[in-house]
């Protein structure tokens, strides 16, 4: 989990809406949303090698077929 602390203060007459928006997009580039997801539940570490080895292949699946495609 990122160590960092996210802050966002609000300017003056600054709705609290757009700082929530703020917030959340400096969340996202932080990556701490996509992590407290992945940590949502625990994940055994050979179902995360699975899963690893799984994206790696559509991955290359993909590649091959945009590659193919050039041509």
């Amino acid at each position: 989990m990122a160590s960092t602390t996210c802050e966002v203060k609000l300017r003056r007459g600054e709705p609290v809406e757009k700082g929530l928006r703020r917030l959340k997009k400096l969340l996202d580039r932080e990556g701490i949303l996509k992590d407290m997801r992945n940590r949502k539940h625990y994940e055994k570490p050979g179902d995360k090698k699975r899963l690893k080895q799984a994206r790696a292949r559509t991955r290359a699946a993909r590649d091959r077929r945009e590659a193919r495609s050039k041509y």
